[in-house]
């Protein structure tokens, strides 16, 4: 089953995935995320679940090739954040 979702909260070890009817707890899933021409990659977990609302999933396995644009991600976030506040 193939599901097309908001992420947010992303982190190094994991996420948020906005959904209306979330998987349950347990539910061992392939998050895939791509931001233009940029694309992450990882097996997961759902570890929380809010019906109507989302569920926060764990990275568990997550091949080498796709850390870095995570990192890249979150670095790029964290200037973005920086130059708001500052």
């Amino acid at each position: 089953m193939r599901i097309a979702t908001r992420v947010s909260e992303l982190s190094l070890y994991g996420c948020y995935l906005d959904m209306m009817n979330p998987f349950p707890v347990g539910t061992l899933v392939v998050v895939k995320i791509s931001a233009g021409d940029a694309y992450f990659e990882s097996k997961s977990k759902i570890v929380y679940a809010q019906t109507n609302m989302g569920a926060g999933v764990v990275f568990l396995e997550t091949a080498d090739q796709y850390k870095p644009v995570l990192e890249r991600w979150l670095d790029e976030a964290g200037r973005t954040q920086k130059n708001r506040v500052g």
